[in-house]
């Protein structure tokens, strides 16, 4: 059996929504020491609906591919259903990861989660 899905290595050689967001109105960033895994996640919501994400990753191709994926599952969601996004969520929609890299999956939802924290701070909710 590959070690990675098909779909973990699609996301890491074509990795979707890289990049920055000048004007984002949420933005996150997570790391883990022990990887040494880095994700930068920036938010542009209107009518709180995530209209634009983009990421950043420093790490190693599950990180890339989970920050990928992440991505892609919020963009176009109400921040409410962004909210629920869950590490098994995005370890499914890449069709798995090793047990040893699911803690990259974890870093996606936690870069998410603090960008949409940062969000409502932003908005006077938090």
């Amino acid at each position: 059996m590959a070690l990675y899905s098909e779909k973990v290595m699609d996301h890491f050689r074509n990795p979707r929504n890289v990049g920055v967001i000048e004007d984002a109105n949420g933005v996150g960033e997570v790391g883990n020491a022990k990887c040494g895994d880095i994700m930068k996640m920036y938010l542009k919501i209107e009518d709180d609906i995530i209209k634009d994400v983009k990421f950043e990753t420093f790490g190693c191709g599950s990180a890339i591919a989970s920050s990928s994926m992440a991505t892609e599952l919020i963009k176009g969601q109400p921040v409410s259903e962004a909210m629920k996004l869950t590490n098994k969520a995005v370890a499914e929609a890449l069709d798995g990861l090793p047990d040893y890299k699911m803690h990259c999956s974890v870093l996606a939802e936690e870069a998410i989660r603090s960008a949409l924290d940062d969000y409502r701070k932003r908005k006077g909710e938090g």
